[in-house]
């Protein structure tokens, strides 16, 4: 799979108050240290690029993870010709014509209408190059550096410095630091020293046609940004978009689809494409090629792998079973790298920008860990995964941003109470996480840890209300908190009302549904869900959130695709038998709520995980409950996918007849022998071979045995 193939403007068409995505138009190179894209509106906050926007402000080097998290570690270069009457970027920004521009995962070209000169941004991981064809006299390079800064002028070819710039940081001096080479030398005399906070500085090249600007990046100290810039110096731009393209096409090449729906086919590399940007690298290598990182903690440079910039509440679901498949190898580091955060703070990691920000509820990294354990990923850390997940369920830190929060409370009530904020969602987390846990322990034969965390894993059914069917708030005294509103938004739920937050049961849906009185009441629940209006109330968070516009502008009822609480609703029916409810739900999700523009997601997409989503469902299978080891079985979209495993192996699915009327799966055979059961172990597909749906217009009902249904403890 080529590069060229894809638009990075895919999902980036935003405002605050509703998302198609909340993307950004990255560039640069798989899990990249730095990312860049077009500045069109540094004014309007997070939301600096609109691909609507006809105005370009220069070339951000940029570390957003999401538009709610904010950047950090920031800076803009735009090349200009003349002079200006402001050294602003307002004075210096010009129109380009985003029809005729270039946005790739591995390059960026855009012409400058203003000053008729046409710029490229090249990435690698630590730096990349800029390339500018100048027309008119006074060749001029603008960098801005909001925020605290560092500049020096060390010769007529190099520039270097720093700058101190983030949302949120447990260090008050966290620095980005940065060297660019000129191949062609400035005009002013050097060497040149200026501090100073909120600032842009000209470099001036006199009257040249070309300029190549090279640099190096770093978060540990600018000689290591001279040094990554020392191991690319030799290169030419030519070089850099070899090793931009040849690693995109590594990764993208991993899945092969086969569709006569170019339009799809597209959708799904775009959506690959996202998979692999977060998290980002946050390790370098230094002298001596040892990997080492900065701890914002300890404000030193310690050994090892670091990554940084994901919502693990988000990302478990989808993005990690995605790379338990077909990136092993970066799972397997970037475990390592979780295992440090812990080590250098005391807790797992929850949400990393730079550092934990301690936001959303539960410690769902347990989910990414115990899908590594249970598919024999990185055994040698199980024991210290371990040992981290235990004392982030028994040990409730004195800083928030840490570990599981009303932690006491929960080891004694066997729930969250409802003094808490979003205590349902932190109650069925946990019990998830004790879930997770007890994979783990399983994994290291850990017997009686095992049984104690499956019995902790059951504590869901202490605020399961069977009166209403939904998952409740509840006081220390026992008593549900009154009065209750199943759609009403906040307070107690995350991001959600009680429909979307009561089926977070991932580990045990065959106990939740006889909590319900049976599978005839919980497939009641499922269709209500479905089938009701897509209405909200907004009276727990006092206003309308996005979420509840996303959901709303669509009709799938309580179903909200838009958000991950929702990811996994089509998927229940097969826990009841019943996958043909599910399949044309799937494939109308699919094909309505997703596509290849910048208004292409039905939702925030959020480091990867909606991406993932779509990759898993349109592929015919979705792990429901990481940490099982399998993947409930859906509706495939295409026609041919081949898979190229991380064990080496292939994976062939195949689909037919596969028009619009074909809504079902008839039948299933696997490796040419009849499929019955409703779900794929991972072990299995691990060993590749051939996955053949056959699909009809019309349901096909079976009876299914306790064994072929998906798993629940």
């Amino acid at each position: 799979m080529n590069p060229t193939l894809i638009d990075t403007r895919h999902g980036t068409d935003n405002q605050h108050s509703f998302s198609n995505g909340n993307c950004l138009p990255y560039t640069g190179v798989p899990w990249g240290m730095n990312y860049f894209a077009p500045q069109t509106n540094g004014e309007n906050g997070s939301w600096w690029f609109n691909p609507r926007d006809p105005v370009f402000q220069g070339f951000r080097l940029t570390h957003q993870p999401s538009p709610w998290m904010g950047d950090f570690s920031y800076f803009v270069l735009l090349p200009f010709n003349g002079q200006l009457k402001e050294q602003t970027l307002f004075h210096a920004q010009s129109s380009y014509r985003p029809n005729k521009s270039v946005f790739r995962p591995d390059y960026l070209e855009i012409k400058e209408q203003r000053y008729q000169l046409t710029t490229r941004m090249i990435p690698s991981m630590y730096g990349g190059v800029l390339t500018v064809r100048y027309s008119q006299p006074n060749a001029n390079l603008l960098l801005s550096l909001p925020g605290k800064y560092q500049l020096t002028v060390e010769d007529d070819q190099t520039v270097s410095g720093s700058i101190i710039n983030y949302a949120g940081c447990e260090d008050s001096h966290f620095s980005f630091y940065f060297t660019l080479h000129f191949q062609q030398p400035l005009t002013f005399e050097t060497p040149i020293k200026k501090n100073g906070e909120d600032d842009c500085i000209a470099f001036t090249f006199g009257d040249i046609q070309e300029q190549t600007v090279q640099f190096g990046t770093s978060f540990i100290s600018c000689d290591q940004a001279k040094l990554n810039l020392s191991r690319e110096i030799h290169w030419k731009p030519e070089d850099y978009l070899k090793n931009s393209e040849e690693q995109w096409s590594h990764y993208l090449s991993k899945i092969d689809i086969q569709d006569k729906n170019t339009k799809r086919r597209s959708t799904f590399y775009h959506n690959l494409y996202r998979a692999f940007l977060f998290p980002q690298t946050f390790y370098e290598k230094d002298a001596n090629e040892k990997i080492i990182h900065y701890d914002t903690l300890a404000k030193e440079v310690k050994p090892g792998f670091l990554y940084t910039n994901n919502g693990f509440w988000d990302t478990y679901k989808t993005v990690y079973p995605l790379y338990s498949l077909i990136a092993q190898e970066k799972y397997a580091e970037m475990l390592e790298g979780f295992l440090n955060s812990y080590r250098e703070s005391g807790y797992l990691p929850k949400w990393l920008s730079p550092d934990e920000r301690g936001l959303m509820p539960g410690t769902l990294i347990d989910a990414v860990v115990a899908d590594a354990a249970v598919k024999d990923i990185r055994p040698d850390l199980m024991p210290e995964f371990l040992e981290a997940m235990i004392k982030g369920a028994t040990i409730q830190s004195e800083n928030s941003n840490y570990g599981r929060q009303g932690t006491n409370d929960y080891l004694t009530y066997g729930y969250v109470p409802a003094n808490y904020h979003e205590s349902v969602n932190h109650t069925l987390d946990y019990c998830y996480s004790d879930f997770c846990i007890r994979q783990v322990a399983k994994s290291l034969a850990e017997h009686t840890t095992a049984e104690h965390y499956e019995k902790q894993a059951k504590n869901y059914l202490s605020i399961f209300d069977p009166n209403t069917g939904f998952m409740r708030a509840k006081y220390t005294d026992g008593r549900f908190k009154e009065p209750f509103n199943s759609h009403r938004w906040g307070e107690d739920y995350a991001e959600g009302s009680a429909w979307q937050s009561s089926f977070a049961v991932y580990h045990d849906f065959k106990g939740l549904i006889a909590a319900f009185g049976g599978q005839d009441k919980f497939q009641e629940k499922l269709i209500d869900l479905c089938n009701q209006a897509p209405v909200f109330s907004a009276d727990g968070y006092g206003f309308e959130i996005h979420e509840m516009s996303e959901m709303a502008a669509t009709e799938f009822g309580q179903l909200a695709i838009s958000n991950q609480p929702s990811f996994h609703f089509p998927y229940l029916f097969s826990y009841i038998g019943k996958p043909e409810f599910a399949q044309p739900l799937l494939k109308q999700l699919m094909t309505q709520e997703f596509n290849d523009s910048p208004t292409g997601f039905p939702g925030d997409e959020d480091n990867g995980s909606m991406a993932s989503w779509y990759i898993f469902s349109s592929l015919g299978f979705y792990p429901v409950c990481p940490g099982s080891g399998e993947y409930v079985i859906g509706m495939p979209l295409f026609d041919k996918a081949i898979l190229h495993l991380s064990t080496g192996e292939t994976l062939t699915i195949s689909t037919s007849p596969n028009q619009e009327q074909q809504q079902f799966v008839d039948h299933i055979h696997y490796n040419d022998s009849l499929h019955e059961g409703l779900v794929f172990t991972h072990a299995s597909l691990m060993n590749g071979g051939t996955i053949d749906f056959t699909l009809g217009t019309v349901p096909r009902p079976r009876q299914y045995k306790e064994e072929q249904r998906p798993f629940s403890i």
